[in-house]
């Protein structure tokens, strides 16, 4: 089986990348090797590897940003999409594409589900919200995985954000209106193998799936575990748990506005693939364990 990651730098390509090998040939390309913002570009990539699988962990995922550069949010999580679609469609290829809880606008009392209405709050939501209309209407062979609350130990996320502040800030700020399930780029990349292998033995239905830990929580006391988590395992943080400080989603400007319920119910994933979702306080753990296990706390 031959398999073409797109988005190999990101946080949930970084993982793919070691992930996907057990499936069978992997190439990996990053925006050197097929910029999504070059339809042209993409088709030439996509036809040079002829894939029977393709893994699309690319994205603009600059959210406040997009509000003022929604083109070329809208050519990479949209446009580009659409061509991947129509490629996988006349090769017979599977496609497997991310998207995320910010296609709602986080007005619900319960977790989503994947046939409630979307109704973005923003643009980086609506141009992911394109991108999955895109692949459903073309019709072609598609997992299309709703994450949310996305971290891993490389690049710029919550997680490192907030540990980085902790080594010289005494006090920190933490929006407390917003929850959520902090979802690591290595359980995504776990469950996506695992989806991949059932659906070439015997093919899922389908469509769109949420895939995020299990349970919730919100920003602050994800800072609050966080913190406490390193400094457990040695860390010399200036910042103690307590001295986190809650807030409201107001009272922290930013150009998007955020959804205030972005939890996903993961009951469709769960019982397609018989599988257990981690709670987010165990995948939060391992993320702690692997920066511990690589001298970030020393």
């Amino acid at each position: 089986m031959k398999i073409l990651l797109l988005g190999k730098a990101g946080q949930i390509g970084q993982a793919l990348r070691h992930a996907l090998p057990t499936l069978g040939e992997l190439a990996s390309l990053g925006r050197d090797d097929a910029d999504l913002r070059d339809q042209d570009a993409l088709r030439r990539a996509l036809a040079a590897h002829c894939p029977d699988v393709i893994v699309n962990a690319a994205a603009y995922t600059a959210v406040d940003q997009a509000e003022t550069d929604r083109d070329t949010a809208t050519q990479v999580n949209a446009q580009a999409v659409a061509t991947l679609a129509q490629y996988a469609r006349d090769a017979r290829a599977l496609l497997v594409h991310y998207s995320t809880d910010y296609v709602f606008d986080g007005d619900s009392a319960r977790p989503y589900v994947e046939t409630d209405a979307p109704h973005p709050l923003n643009a980086y939501g609506a141009t992911k919200l394109a991108g999955e209309s895109a692949v459903l209407a073309n019709g072609c062979d598609a997992l299309v995985f709703r994450c949310s609350w996305v971290y891993a130990p490389h690049g710029r996320n919550f997680p490192t954000s907030i540990l980085r502040l902790a080594r010289t800030r005494d006090r920190l700020d933490v929006v407390a209106d917003q929850t959520g399930a902090p979802t690591s780029a290595a359980l995504i990349a776990r469950v996506t193998v695992q989806a991949i292998a059932r659906h070439r033995q015997q093919p899922l239905q389908g469509g769109i799936y949420h895939l995020a830990a299990d349970g919730a929580t919100t920003w602050h006391a994800f800072a609050q575990y966080l913190v406490a988590g390193a400094a457990a395992r040695g860390a010399a943080l200036a910042l103690a748990p307590e001295r986190i400080r809650a807030i409201a989603s107001k009272d922290y400007p930013a150009a998007a506005k955020r959804p205030h319920n972005s939890r996903l119910d993961t009951t469709r994933l769960s019982a397609a693939l018989g599988l257990r979702l981690p709670a987010w306080t165990e995948e939060a753990d391992r993320f702690l364990d692997q920066l511990s296990a690589h001298g970030e706390f020393t």
